[in-house]
């Protein structure tokens, strides 16, 4: 069952300028020490790839129910990818205590996060889905 969705689209060039004129304490602010070293080792590409991580997160927030608000943090949000390069959105404090709090008794929440970009956007998508803890096993019918 889905428990939320979230969308945000992001201006690369919007968030290259907030790096340009705040630098690190945007980024310590914002994104993990995970994240800012994905960023920064991507050379020709470290604005987009802080921004399809705001956008993430602003996705997130929105498929969480609350928006950046109601005690949620930026870095309660953190997407690393896998070595396929999937992304995947890990969250604590608050934003994880409001997951489980969304999330049906004899269930587990799965996070499902794809982002995008094609300059100047940047975009994400997260889907939370709740998934029963065991299916128990239909009897097989007889004939």
């Amino acid at each position: 069952m889905i428990l939320g969705i979230g969308t945000d689209l992001a201006n690369i060039e919007r968030i290259e300028g907030v790096l340009a004129r705040h630098g690190d304490r945007f980024r310590d602010r914002v994104f993990t020490e995970a994240e800012q070293r994905k960023a920064e080792g991507r050379k020709r590409a470290i604005a987009a790839t802080y921004a399809k991580r705001w956008a993430a997160k602003e996705a997130c927030s929105k498929a969480l129910g609350t928006g950046l608000r109601m005690g949620i943090s930026w870095k309660d949000m953190a997407v690393t990818n896998l070595r396929s390069g999937q992304p995947v959105m890990h969250v604590t404090g608050w934003a994880a205590d409001r997951l489980r709090a969304m999330t049906p008794a004899g269930h587990e929440a799965v996070i499902h996060v794809t982002l995008t970009d094609d300059h100047p956007w940047a975009q994400a998508f997260v889907v939370i889905e709740a998934r029963p803890l065991s299916l128990t096993p239909s009897p097989s019918p007889r004939m």
